[in-house]
């Protein structure tokens, strides 16, 4: 494990299993080999992520998988909508709130000057910036693409049991070895996927997925992630032991 992953599970964690790697290890990779990835290994990724929760066992997710020519003919379209009338499409959901609070305003407008920081790209330079969005819709270069779908009749929780496909997905392809990178970009030309991908009517768009290799192996995460301390709520674990704090494997467990 890299020394950042390392800090990003946290300094004095009682036990570091290969899934904390796994987790801690994946970052949006926004910069593919391009090396080929097999169909079978995407099909193994896939067949280990539909074990995500689902609520009822309804299991609301609908992927469609492209490589090669359909890959490049697709990217093709959206790329040139994207460069001659962006402005006339427009996602069927909204992603962020458009009055943003705080911490999250200041969270996204750091994840800016990160991101764009670390291409070289100001902040203020709208034509750089559009360019590096136009790299969405090649799939940063990877050889495999795949645009989620969700049926639009369904309700908030089945979104929850979509995220959790989605990141069983992301994972998946870590344990392969592979980086990935979920795009919610695609949604917005969602006009243009239905009659290319033939998706019906009932199903929303909702993301794309990159999956391949990452160029630069040891790149790792550019963006931080709040403290424990930030985000969660602790009470009743004054009554353990200092022993049993520590214990995190199923094994471990008090038979006293």
């Amino acid at each position: 494990m890299s020394a950042p992953e390392a800090a990003m599970i946290g300094e004095g964690a009682a036990v570091q299993s290969g899934i904390d790697e796994i987790i801690a290890g994946r970052f949006a990779c926004r910069d593919f080999s391009g090396a080929p990835v097999g169909r079978g290994t995407i099909e193994q990724i896939l067949r280990v992520a539909r074990f995500a929760p689902s609520g009822a066992n309804i299991q609301p997710w609908h992927v469609y998988v492209l490589a090669g020519a359909a890959k490049d003919s697709m990217s093709a379209a959206l790329r040139e909508a994207h460069e001659t009338a962006r402005d006339a499409h427009v996602s069927e959901y909204r992603y962020y709130a458009s009055d943003l609070p705080e911490p999250y305003l200041q969270r996204r407008r750091e994840f800016g000057r990160l991101f764009y920081g670390s291409l070289g790209i100001a902040q203020t330079d709208i034509k750089a910036r559009s360019g590096q969005t136009a790299k969405n819709y090649a799939f940063f270069g990877a050889p495999v693409g795949l645009i989620v779908t969700i049926d639009r009749r369904l309700e908030v929780g089945s979104w929850l049991d979509l995220g959790m496909f989605i990141q069983n997905v992301l994972l998946a392809a870590a344990g392969h070895g592979l980086q990935s990178c979920p795009q919610e970009t695609f949604s917005k030309y969602h006009r243009i996927l239905r009659p290319l991908l033939s998706i019906p009517a009932e199903q929303m768009v909702v993301c794309g997925i990159s999956i391949g290799r990452a160029r630069d192996q040891i790149a790792g995460r550019l963006m931080p992630r709040a403290d424990i301390a930030d985000f969660a709520s602790f009470a009743g674990f004054e009554e353990q032991s200092a022993t049993q704090m520590e214990r995190t494997r199923p094994w471990e467990a008090e038979t006293n």
